[in-house]
């Protein structure tokens, strides 16, 4: 595991490099304690003119929200996160303890179900307001296994005024026995949603994986995330480090770039930008756009390693 001092290191040659958004995944972060060292430092250097940490515009942190609870979320507040993205894949006890792994059954599932619930009303007493986009959900929808909850979740967010992210079931890792029939197309979901509450499509930014959809009623918006049916290689600007030190120019990649060698070689801030920026100009993984022309077996990262 990367110190924090190097986890810092690594984030101020990102900033200057030109990045400024910073979203932390796992895994679940808030798992380990030393998340708060890292957002204090975080939160020191943004309030500092002239550091590279002024540059970040977001703190973004993305969790499953079964740690979400009041004192969490008043420290991830006062630590300078901008946006919390809760995971949520149903919303009902039997569909979450399924795909979760509870063995305990729908009780475990509505147990759960009901501390991501608090965690939501937690967040938006804190000020995480998601009118302003700073608290949403995710769900990624697979067919046959979680395609009823689409409703189900599009009506729960509503409800919630939350933004609901709808991301394509991908293959990610090698764990979880991914096929494409078991991909619900992005389009399918939307004409479904349709049929429900009228939606109007206002596109994809550059840069942005997702594409932003508004109900017509006023009730808020909805996007999708189409890496599988619709991939967005060509201009997706996402770099990830790891826990370890690993960094990956791809989501769907197999190996990344260990940057712990010059970590340890205490190479100047200019010098270890440097490396990254060379990783970053010399990328040509394209695997959403290659994907049917790859052989399979092809070993993928873990997303759990990885982070989405």
């Amino acid at each position: 595991m990367l110190h924090t001092r190097d986890q810092l290191r690594l984030i101020q040659a990102a900033c200057q490099l030109g990045a400024h958004t910073l979203r932390l995944t796992g895994g679940e972060p808030l798992l380990t304690d030393r998340l708060w060292p890292l957002l204090d430092a975080l939160s020191l250097g943004r309030q500092t003119a002239a550091h590279p940490f002024s540059r970040l515009k977001e703190v973004a942190i993305t969790t499953n929200g079964s740690l979400l609870d009041d004192e969490r979320v008043r420290r991830l507040r006062a630590a300078g996160v901008d946006r919390i993205t809760i995971s949520l894949d149903a919303v009902d006890g039997a569909s979450i303890a399924r795909m979760a792994g509870l063995r305990s059954g729908p009780e475990a599932g509505n147990a759960l179900l009901e501390r991501v619930l608090a965690g939501i009303d937690a967040a938006r007493a804190a000020g995480y307001n998601p009118a302003h986009g700073s608290l949403k959900l995710n769900a990624v929808i697979q067919r046959g296994c979680n395609d009823d909850q689409l409703i189900p979740l599009a009506q729960l967010a509503r409800q919630q005024g939350l933004q609901l992210r709808l991301i394509e079931y991908m293959d990610v890792g090698n764990r979880n026995g991914w096929c494409r029939d078991q991909v619900m197309p992005a389009n399918e979901m939307i004409q479904l949603l349709h049929r429900h509450w009228p939606l109007q499509s206002i596109g994809r930014q550059p840069g942005g994986t997702s594409s932003q959809w508004l109900y017509q009623d006023g009730e808020g918006s909805i996007a999708t995330i189409a890496s599988i049916t619709e991939p967005f290689c060509s201009d997706c600007n996402r770099l990830r480090i790891t826990a370890d030190g690993q960094a990956f120019t791809c989501l769907f990649a197999s190996e990344g770039l260990d940057l712990r060698p010059w970590l340890r070689m205490e190479v100047s801030d200019s010098e270890l930008a440097e490396v990254m920026a060379q990783l970053w100009t010399g990328r040509s993984d394209r695997f959403s756009e290659e994907r049917g022309l790859m052989q399979k077996g092809n070993h993928h990262a873990e997303m759990a390693y990885l982070g989405g």
